[in-house]
């Protein structure tokens, strides 16, 4: 019986400034991952129907893979990749090439324009990285978390019990 070869994971992007967010919406329990200057490397096999994954993705511009990494996070791996040059314009894309892969397509929850992050003290306060995101930190103390910043909505009231 001939093995499946293997096909790319579904990927999510975005990016600021200074890094690229990118998650692998894959279940993998060990997947191999190689963050180089010019790709990232991903290979892992699905937790739920044993489906191999498998994609290089060449990067648009250089990162610094010494102070990016990743982390799974059970149903998905989320990456953050520092770029290079901290003061270069957006990326036009995620990679070199022209035509858009399938697999990839924008993470909205996390994007920002460029145009957002230039503007001073609109949109409220910048998010957490994706590093104090995963320790479970606040931007005040990165070690512990807070919930006294999140706003109350109407949603919040007290809603009258069944009969």
């Amino acid at each position: 019986m001939a093995s499946e070869s293997p096909v790319p994971p579904p990927v999510l992007w975005a990016q600021r400034k200074e890094n690229i967010f990118l998650t692998f919406s894959v279940e993998s329990k060990d997947p191999d991952i190689k963050i180089e200057k010019d790709s990232v490397h991903f290979k892992g096999i699905s937790a739920q129907d044993n489906k191999k994954y498998e994609v290089i993705i060449p990067l648009f511009d250089a990162v610094v893979p010494e102070t990016s990494g990743f982390v799974n996070k059970g149903r998905c791996i989320e990456m953050l990749l520092r770029k290079e040059k901290e003061d270069a314009p957006y990326w036009p894309s995620l990679t070199k090439d022209k035509k858009k892969p399938h697999y990839l397509k924008i993470d909205f929850n996390k994007w920002k324009d460029e145009d957002d992050e230039n503007e001073e003290g609109g949109g409220g306060e910048e998010p957490l990285d994706l590093f104090q995101m995963l320790s479970g930190g606040s931007k005040d103390n990165p070690a512990k978390p807070s919930f006294d910043d999140l706003e109350s909505d109407s949603d919040d009231e007290n809603l009258p019990d069944l009969e």
